[in-house]
């Protein structure tokens, strides 16, 4: 019973979903409607702050900043482009790509602008995340022109392989760009040094390192610790010192932690640990006090070499600077404790945190409650969760994929279900999917009690949802036979999903459904 009516909530869910995005596109127009009749007494008292706060309120894809600016300019304000281009980039920074771009595309319809090369640059980028590489490449060969605009839209185009480790398209454009003379930076070098270590094809770094010095390009600090890091890939020990003496010996070069931090890397790789520390204590050396980052990545590293009492006294060197603590160091610092087995350090740590917080963030309180389900604390785990909702947490996808895991492992499969129903309710703002090991946990459960109705609402469910596997409609094809079913909606899914047969699933097919297979695809071996 409980199955179906975990099925039945999930089929609700989704058909709530197709209602939603439909009404979302019928009122999109409705929307802009209201924000254009907006009356003049609204705008009266409006500020330039308030023009910011508007835009940066608006939730996509309902709000558009392109109806704010046409409402603020057409009530007789004014707003210049650097006001905007300040604006743009922080809606980047926040990752609201589709309102900077929404601008960007208003500042260029604007009598007397003139697209800069940083705005160019700018726009590569959001077309990018937003529609992706195709529309990019079309952009950057229709639109851009001028040596200073190429030259800062290529780098971020170029960015845009590397990320999406396009080696072909990657180096067909760097080759492109060198032969236009548009590299005259190390920028591009280090791009293409990361895609190649991404990709571990490490003798390629010391390719374009050579290049560089070839071409005469100074190579930074970025350039030494990619070098450095792939020397220690290919070669070991000796040759990273090498590059890293070479590094000191460079006077456009300033050492910083960073590089102090990749040497020890190799150290630790190599298991020379004393090296390793005593590089981490210079690295220590050259932290800012401006910029806290550093500091987290040290703790990391001294966990690494399971090394508690650094951990912390880097941690409260740390605390002692008079930048704020955030969210983001609590959790590195927390993650290292958990991964050092201290789980009481990271409680003290995480009512720490608690103390000072402004809001709860549910990310912070997850790493404890991951601990506990690891370590086979599930009641505590269960408790704990209690408690941060009784404190405001608002559960995210994570925190749902962390008590199913550990109600699996426990058998509390109706729990695990629930669980899962309430991560699937979570599936519109992101695109969680739970691991193939808890989804044939639950399938094998269903096996194991011989529930064969309950199994098959279970993989419509996961059928529906677009991530049904092989091994998981064996399973069924597994309780049909035992119980001498036939399978026709089984094989219906299957060649919906073009799911090929292995043998076991071919025999499985033949067995159930007399020998009268559709028309799969059998993959032999």
């Amino acid at each position: 019973m409980a199955i179906r009516l975990f099925v039945a909530d999930i089929r609700s869910f989704m058909l709530q979903l197709d209602v939603k995005n439909c009404l979302r596109r019928s009122i999109c127009s409705y929307n802009s409607s209201l924000m254009a009749d907006e009356s003049s007494n609204e705008f009266i008292t409006r500020t330039k702050s308030d023009f910011k706060g508007k835009i940066l309120r608006l939730k996509y894809p309902f709000g558009c900043a392109a109806t704010v600016l046409e409402n603020w300019v057409d009530h007789g304000y004014k707003v210049s482009f650097h006001e905007l281009r300040r604006l743009s980039t922080q809606l980047l920074k926040l990752k609201r790509h589709n309102h900077a771009l929404q601008i960007m595309n208003w500042m260029e319809t604007q009598n007397g602008f003139l697209m800069s090369p940083t705005d160019h640059a700018m726009k590569m980028e959001l077309i990018i995340n937003i529609k992706g590489l195709v529309e990019a490449e079309e952009y950057y060969r229709s639109k851009i022109s001028g040596t200073a605009s190429c030259k800062a839209a290529s780098f971020s185009l170029l960015r845009g392989y590397v990320k999406e480790r396009d080696t072909e398209k990657a180096e067909a454009f760097m080759s492109e760009l060198n032969g236009s003379g548009l590299v005259v930076n190390s920028h591009p070098y280090n791009e293409m040094m990361k895609l190649y270590m991404a990709t571990s094809q490490f003798g390629k770094v010391l390719r374009v390192i050579q290049e560089m010095k070839h071409n005469r390009i100074p190579l930074n600090v970025l350039s030494y610790n990619l070098w450095m890091n792939a020397c220690g890939e290919i070669s070991g020990v000796s040759s990273v010192e090498m590059v890293y003496k070479e590094m000191i010996r460079d006077g456009g070069v300033e050492l910083g932690w960073s590089s102090l931090s990749t040497l020890a890397n190799v150290y630790m790789k190599a298991g020379h640990f004393e090296k390793a520390s005593l590089a981490l204590r210079k690295a220590e050396d050259k932290l800012s006090s401006f910029n806290p980052l550093g500091y987290n990545f040290l703790i990391t590293q001294y966990a690494s070499l399971n090394n508690k009492n650094e951990v912390l006294r880097v941690w409260n060197a740390r605390k002692a600077l008079s930048e704020r603590i955030n969210c983001a160091d609590y959790m590195s610092l927390m993650l290292c404790l958990v991964k050092l087995g201290e789980i009481k350090e990271a409680e003290r740590v995480f009512m720490e945190w608690e103390s000072n917080r402004r809001r709860f963030d549910i990310r912070v309180s997850n790493i404890l409650l991951g601990a506990y389900v690891r370590n086979g604390l599930m009641e505590k785990a269960e408790s704990f969760h209690l408690q941060t909702l009784e404190k405001g947490g608002c559960p995210n996808y994570k925190t749902w994929e962390i008590l199913m895991e550990g109600w699996v492992k426990t058998e509390k499969m109706e729990k695990a279900l629930d669980a899962m129903k309430k991560a699937f309710s979570l599936m519109r703002y992101c695109h969680w999917r739970p691991s193939d090991g808890v989804v044939m946990a639950i399938a094998e459960y269903f096996e194991k009690e011989g529930d064969v109705e309950g199994a098959c609402w279970y993989v419509k469910a996961i059928h529906d949802l677009g991530f049904a596997s092989l091994p998981l409609y064996k399973s069924l094809l597994r309780i049909y036979s035992y119980a001498q079913k036939p399978a026709l909606d089984i094989l219906e899914m299957m060649e919906i999903d073009k799911m090929k047969m292995d043998d076991e699933a071919y025999d499985l097919t033949q067995a159930i459904s007399g020998n009268k297979v559709h028309n799969f695809s059998m993959i032999c071996g």
